[in-house]
Formats: structure tokens, C-alpha cells, sequence
């Protein structure tokens, strides 16, 4: 199998390092040579955080450059846009609608951008865009979209639900393990 590169990505305090975890769980229990780098950036300030996960046969390095993502999840629209070039031609983008103003925007330097969906469809990107905030709500917990949008990939990488509630039930504290595993529920069935 050819190595395959998927970026989870996002803003401080969103769970990206959570569902890299439970992603990179899975991606071993089904024999994968699996690599993951994270790079947190200011992430306790709300800043960028980025997720670079390969598996496939044999791995060499973890790092993804531009143009070569088979997927990215963005945990937050302005960040999809901020890593689009990652992406390579033909993957696939899925992110989460919600709007999270990065510090330029809260201080009246900037206006956080309008658009960012359609500019990303002008870019020829395949994009698919989710109320991930929504769904974790009504799972009980705005905190669990990361774990919605591991729902949402689960169905997409094909693996059996079994296999992810497992890596649920690993990475997930217990006293967070049902919501989780509804808001996992509720972003495979959407999937």
C-alpha cells in the first residue's frame, strides 16, 4: 500500500491532539506502519495547532509538504483555508463550520474573512463542510468535535466501528467515554 497523509488541523484547546490519538489507535490495530507530528504553535493562546499523520506499509517520515495530504480535517473553516495548499489534487477537505476568531480579529486589526467556503470550492478543492459544533451539543458536549469528525473519517477510511470504539474506549477518559462515543456516532452517520 502506498503511504497515505492525512493533517488534522485546528485552533488551541479543540482536541486535535485527541483525535490524533484515537486516529493513529486505529490506524495501528489494522497493521500500519503509522507516524504522527504535532505542532502546537501558541495552542493555549487559541493559536494554530496541526496534526501530521502517514501510515501505510512502511512510513519514513511523519512530516507532509504542500501538496501532498490525501486528506486534511479542520477542526475550524479559517484553518481549512490556511492549510488548503497541503492539500494535494484530488483529496479530500472536511471541516467543521464553526468560526473561531484568532487574536488579529478579536483586537480589530483584521475582519475574520467571508467566503472562506467558496473560496475553497474556487480552488477546485473537494470540500465538505459539517456543523461538528452542533452535533457534539446535542451528544452532550460542545468539547467532543474532534471526536464527531473522527466519526465523520471513520466512515470515509472504511474501518469497522468496532475498531474505533476500541480506540475510543483507549484514549477517551471514562468519565467522557458515552458522550463521546454518541458524538462519534453522530458524525459517522453523516460520514
Amino acid at each position: 500500500m502506498d503511504t497515505r497523509s492525512i493533517m488534522l488541523v485546528g485552533v488551541g484547546g479543540q482536541g486535535t491532539l485527541l483525535a490524533s490519538r484515537i486516529l493513529g489507535n486505529v490506524l495501528l490495530s489494522q497493521g500500519y506502519d503509522v507516524k504522527v507530528s504535532e505542532v502546537h504553535g501558541m495552542s493555549q493562546r487559541g493559536g494554530s495547532v496541526v496534526t501530521y499523520i502517514r501510515f501505510g506499509e512502511k512510513v519514513y517520515s511523519p512530516v507532509i509538504e504542500e501538496g501532498q495530504a490525501d486528506f486534511i480535517i479542520s477542526f475550524e473553516l479559517l484553518e481549512a483555508a490556511r492549510w488548503l495548499p497541503y492539500l494535494k489534487k484530488g483529496g479530500k477537505l472536511i471541516t467543521n463550520s464553526q468560526q473561531i476568531e484568532p487574536m488579529p480579529v478579536i483586537t480589530g486589526e483584521c475582519t475574520y474573512p467571508q467566503d472562506i467556503e467558496s473560496r475553497i470550492k474556487e480552488e477546485g478543492a473537494d470540500i465538505t463542510v459539517i456543523d461538528a459544533l452542533s452535533l457534539a451539543e446535542q451528544a452532550g458536549t460542545s468539547k467532543a468535535v474532534n471526536v464527531v469528525l473522527m466519526g465523520v473519517m471513520s466512515d470515509i477510511l472504511g474501518f469497522d466501528e468496532e475498531i474505533w470504539s476500541k480506540a475510543l474506549e483507549q484514549c477517551v477518559p471514562p468519565k467522557a467515554l458515552e458522550v463521546n462515543k454518541k458524538a462519534f456516532a453522530l458524525g459517522r452517520s453523516i460520514g
